[in-house]
């Protein structure tokens, strides 16, 4: 894939997180991360401290929620969730509404598109063919490959396969770790505010704008443009 790059673009390559900003995938994940506690021996733990975990690698997740166990544990927890979300359960995920011509809409333009993602490799390969995305995408790393986030090897894995610079690209998500990770390489985030981490979260971090609706990108990189411009 190769694009002359327009001079009108306020960044050369969009790097997006999936779940939480390009799929609404909360459930599905915090149904597998109950499931696989429990079925651990594990007491189940609120919603809203499994949804918080969400955009982490899978074995940093599960450190998070289960602190005092050994790697073993950790493993074996991971194991089952791995089967959970790749074979057992059947709770529905889909992608945001207008994401999938959003995305076609900025390929149009010149754009390139990437993913940055906590996914496992199995599990991000099974999502892009479930939503025929996966062409959409220039490249795509995920934690299971390199570092979990907010580590910046992803994304720096991400600018070396591109070539391209960090000021050249802007990190898209929803959790603090997104935000976090960006920071980290040096590299513009943007926030959305619909997904896992709340609003008042994300500011923390300094991005560049904070979307309430995917679908607000193209408005947001105008303005984006314009204010580059006008310096």
């Amino acid at each position: 894939m190769t694009y002359d790059f327009m001079n009108n673009l306020p960044y050369k390559l969009l790097i997006f997180d999936w779940d939480g900003t390009l799929m609404d995938s909360e459930a599905k994940i915090v149904n597998c991360l109950r499931d696989a506690c429990t079925e651990h021996g594990f007491a189940a733990q609120s919603h809203d401290q499994l949804k918080d975990v969400i955009g982490l690698g899978l074995k940093e997740a599960l450190m998070r929620l289960q602190p005092d166990e050994n790697a073993s544990v950790i493993e074996k927890l991971a194991d089952t969730y791995r089967q959970l979300y790749l074979e057992t359960n059947e709770t529905h995920s889909a992608l945001f509404p207008g994401v999938e011509n959003l995305l076609a809409d900025l390929e149009d333009q010149g754009y390139w598109l990437a993913i940055a993602t906590g996914k496992g490799r199995q599990g991000l390969d099974m999502v892009l063919e479930e939503t025929q995305l996966h062409s959409r995408f220039h490249v795509t790393r995920c934690a299971s490959e390199t570092h979990s986030k907010p580590h910046p090897r992803m994304l720096e894995e991400i600018l070396q396969f591109t070539g391209l610079d960090a000021r050249d690209a802007l990190m898209i998500g929803d959790t603090e770790y997104d935000m976090e990770m960006a920071n980290n390489a040096n590299m513009h985030a943007l926030a959305v505010s619909y997904g896992v981490h709340e609003m008042n979260r994300l500011l923390k971090h300094n991005p560049v704008g904070c979307l309430h609706n995917i679908t607000e990108l193209p408005d947001c990189l105008n303005k984006l443009h314009r204010d580059l411009k006008n310096g």
